[in-house]
């Protein structure tokens, strides 16, 4: 059947390379209404999805896979802001023409046939829907098992509308086999994929970077620190750390480490497990053990993704440490200073080298919707071809176009 899917994919390639915008927004907004439509079915789906992880999954990771109309609601609203989006296929982005006349343009054009492998987050479904459309590519979907059921419902949703919309079904594809050997199979699809997208944990990354023969962009480990600076307004420190720790901790752009300065970690620490406390287990180096009570830091607590109601806590000298040890130990995803010390900022703002660099705001903002990208496809933590939230341009690549009138070298 992967097979099959594989050939279906590629021969959808060269149509929906060629759609218009009106007719890409079209089937967007079409695909939204239909996810609207079919709320209830997707829901029941969702249910069983949920019934069948209870006891096996924690409950964070439980609420990452549950669905609500609300939800529901914002992944069909996530689509209609694609469709406003401007088409990034055809952008002209750089030419010029040479002395003897001969113009070199260079232009914005689809991948071609983009896989995405990921984990129990049904709303990645839809977003990596949008994303692949609007920029002219076919997508290949892989889910988790865990999220099996509702992928499967809301690809049925999409692919009603774009059926509704006149445009190929095959835009959008769903791998059913959730086993190691299909993730592998499609990782070494080559002349059928031309790039895959891994958007997970640790693991799934590592498995896919590992195993790929296809191109593949490494996304999402987000070991997110916050450092809260001894010039730091320290309520301020409290919302930001509160946010970045407890909004939604099952997200890769949700903070894991806490360094603060030496200076203010007496008065700060009481005050934020008061704050939060209740709800966040402190994992704490020697000396933030002195002044609050948690856990010990263990060895591997400071190098660890909890996607959880843990922080781990560091008590630095000051802005030289802290970076020190974000640049030991952050995947490069998202870390943030707390700080009304213009030297302290400027210093963490050059040396520290992430795709998202915060200065006094939280770590909880790296993402495609909040950075005006309408959704994501994943955030990339490498340098080569994209980096930070993938958007529409992310989506794309380019060719050159050379324009002449008979000229020979």
């Amino acid at each position: 059947m992967l097979e099959e899917l594989l050939k279906n994919a590629k021969a959808a390639k060269a149509s929906v390379a060629a759609l218009t915008r009106a007719q890409k927004d079209a089937a967007l907004l079409a695909m939204a209404d239909a996810l609207e439509a079919r709320q209830n079915a997707i829901l029941d789906a969702n249910r069983a999805d949920l019934d069948a992880a209870a006891g096996k999954i924690s409950d964070v990771m439980l609420d990452r896979l549950r669905l609500t109309p609300a939800r529901i609601a914002g992944m069909a609203q996530g689509m209609r802001d694609v469709a406003a989006l401007p088409d990034p296929v055809g952008t002209l982005l750089e030419e010029h023409t040479r002395a003897d006349g001969l113009r070199i343009s260079k232009l914005a054009v689809p991948m071609g046939v983009v896989a995405i492998i990921y984990e129990s987050r049904p709303n990645v479904t839809s977003d990596a829907a949008a994303l692949a459309l609007k920029s002219g590519n076919v997508c290949i979907l892989r889910g988790g098992k865990e999220a099996f059921r509702s992928a499967d419902a809301i690809v049925d949703a999409l692919r009603a509308g774009l059926a509704a919309a006149g445009v190929t079904e095959n835009a959008v594809n769903l791998v059913r086999d959730t086993s190691r050997a299909g993730a592998q199979a499609l990782m070494t699809a080559d002349g059928y994929v031309d790039l895959l997208i891994p958007r997970g944990g640790a693991g799934l990354i590592r498995a896919c970077v590992e195993n790929a023969t296809v191109p593949c962009i490494a996304t999402g480990t987000g070991i997110c620190h916050v450092y809260v600076d001894a010039a730091a307004d320290l309520d301020m420190a409290l919302n930001i750390v509160e946010n970045a720790k407890t909004s939604r901790p099952s997200v890769c752009n949700a903070e894991e480490v806490l360094l603060v300065h030496r200076a203010v970690a007496a008065d700060f620490l009481p005050r934020l497990r008061a704050r939060i406390g209740d709800r966040v287990e402190f994992r704490l180096d020697p000396e933030a053990a002195n002044i609050i009570p948690g856990a010990p830091a263990g060895e591997k607590d400071f190098d660890t993704e909890f996607l959880d109601y843990i922080l781990a806590v560091k008590i630095v000298s000051g802005v030289e440490e802290a970076v020190a040890h974000i640049a030991a130990h952050s995947t490069g995803h998202s870390d943030a200073i707390v700080t009304r010390d213009a030297a302290a900022e400027a210093y963490f703002v050059q040396h520290v080298d992430s795709a998202a660099v915060y200065v006094n705001a939280s770590t909880r903002f790296t993402d495609g919707g909040e950075f005006g990208l309408g959704c994501e496809m994943g955030i990339s933590t490498q340098k080569l071809h994209a980096r930070g939230p993938m958007g529409l341009r992310e989506m794309c690549t380019y060719k050159y176009v050379v324009r002449g009138s008979g000229h020979v070298r």
